[in-house]
């Protein structure tokens, strides 16, 4: 996994608490391997958009899955820009004093820009991916479902690691 061109430069600049960022590539990778929900954060006309999603790595880009229609589609039809963040949560870092708890987590937050994926080879592939994820069982993809599914790609443009607790 080559990420190095998604660490430099990130646009909301360096990360304050800089002794927990995770620098090491080799954890990024295993947080966005291991992990199987996505938050994404799309916008259209200053409206913002959340929402959770089955995801895959490839190594290189994000990808999930949704209908062919809907708001998340809209949106990504007007504004291709995309946030997500990817999450380890493990418990409750405990302190006497209340405003001193903190998550034990591992996360990795990113920007990208979304594509549909137009290829059905590329697409069948994704699917199938993803659906190892959850499962050992060989699944086909009848025609109809593929006409009805849309498979969206995010290409990375920055993404950084952060930890607490560990």
């Amino acid at each position: 996994m080559d990420t190095t061109s998604f660490m430099p430069g990130h646009p909301h600049g360096e990360m304050r608490r800089d002794e927990r960022e995770i620098t090491d590539l080799a954890e990024i990778d295993a947080i966005l391997t291991h992990e199987r929900v996505m938050y994404i954060a799309l916008s259209c006309e200053d409206v913002p958009f959340l929402l959770p999603v089955f995801y895959v790595w490839d190594g290189s880009s994000l990808y999930f899955h949704s209908a062919r229609a809907g708001s998340k589609i809209e949106i990504m039809k007007k504004n291709r820009a995309i946030c997500f963040a990817i999450s380890h949560f493990s418990g409750v870092v405990e302190d006497p004093l209340a405003c001193n708890y903190e998550a034990r987590h591992r996360t990795v937050i990113g920007l990208g820009k979304t594509y549909f994926v137009q290829d059905d080879a590329e697409k069948i592939a994704m699917l199938h991916q993803l659906m190892a994820r959850f499962s050992p069982k060989s699944f086909t993809f009848p025609a109809a479902n593929l006409t009805a599914t849309q498979v969206i790609r995010i290409d990375i443009t920055s993404m950084k690691g952060k930890q607490h607790g560990f």
